[in-house]
């Protein structure tokens, strides 16, 4: 068997374990139809999805793969992550299994599996092109960041919004988010703080978030700075902190003095070494209470006082 052939089994494989767990959604709301992608997770029709593919809507239609059609409820959305919860009337599978985005790596392979305006079973397979992004999204004239992201070069094809990345176990790490660039893909992970998303979207329908107004990205500590903190710390140092991408205007960190090209070391007088971490503490009970920071820039460490404000829905 020949690598291609190898290859080639293992997409097959995950596609055909993972595709009928993809359904297409069909929505109405005051800003006309859309459509997108759904992925079951559960026997009782629980359904995740991308915020903006339910946005302003409470119900649709949805369509699985064995060709069955069912009405859907939107339990709930979180902009800030671009996740939703909805369920179906009537479904006619199981959940699939949900794996641990944190276990991934640069260069791994991934399968995006959506169902496309009703075209069940698209697949499209790449790479793991780089993990902990964060992204801003622009809707409406607000802007939101993405965050935690994983970026992969599997082609997502219109109204794979939604759809399911799987690994090569047919494990789902990620929900397909959006088309960056040519070439270019992004998909929420799943991971402990998206579980944490859903089990609050299941519940209450919606998730009360911190906002900082952060647009960040690993990077690997300077050597210098590294030997200062492991100085500091008793020979204990991150490898890389959070560069700062993007300040948005008027949000807490701009107010707190954050600039673009600092680069992050801690929140909360503990280590960030990814967007994960930061986002870890942005939930409720951080909200309205004063957060410190230190950032690294032009040679120096500067503390700052940031002050999460609650983001609207």
């Amino acid at each position: 068997m020949t690598e291609l052939d190898a290859y080639s089994q293992i997409v097959t494989r995950v596609a055909r374990t993972v595709g009928p767990h993809v359904a297409a959604l069909a929505v109405r709301s005051r800003r006309g139809e859309g459509a997108g992608s759904a992925v079951v997770v559960d026997s009782d029709g629980l359904m995740l999805t991308n915020a903006h593919v339910v946005h302003g809507a409470e119900s649709g239609r949805v369509a699985f793969a064995d060709g069955s059609e069912s009405r859907f409820s939107v339990i709930g959305a979180d902009p800030l992550s671009d996740l939703a919860v909805a369920r179906a009337d009537d479904a006619p599978i199981d959940g699939i299994e949900l794996g641990d985005a944190d276990a991934l790596q640069v260069g791994q392979l991934v399968v995006a599996v959506g169902n496309p305006l009703g075209l069940s079973g698209t697949v499209t397979a790449g790479v793991v092109s780089a993990l902990g992004r964060s992204l801003p999204a622009r809707s409406g004239g607000a802007t939101r960041l993405i965050e935690d992201v994983i970026q992969t070069d599997a082609a997502l094809n219109p109204g794979n919004s939604g759809g399911a990345l799987a690994d090569a176990n047919g494990r789902v790490v990620g929900i397909n988010t959006a088309v960056a660039g040519i070439g270019v893909g992004l998909a929420v992970p799943i991971n402990t703080t998206t579980r944490r998303i859903l089990t609050a979207l299941r519940a209450d329908g919606r998730v009360r978030r911190a906002y900082l107004g952060l647009v960040t990205a690993p990077f690997p500590l300077p050597d210098v700075l590294a030997r200062r903190l492991a100085e500091r710390n008793q020979g204990r140092a991150p490898s890389r902190g959070l560069r700062v991408v993007e300040v948005v205007a008027g949000s807490p960190a701009d107010h707190a003095g954050v600039r673009t090209g600092d680069l992050l070391l801690d929140a909360g007088r503990a280590p960030v070494r990814d967007a994960q971490g930061l986002q870890k503490l942005l939930f409720t009970d951080a909200i309205g209470v004063p957060l410190p920071l230190t950032v690294y820039r032009n040679g120096a460490m500067v503390d700052v006082i940031a002050v999460p404000t609650e983001l609207p829905n």
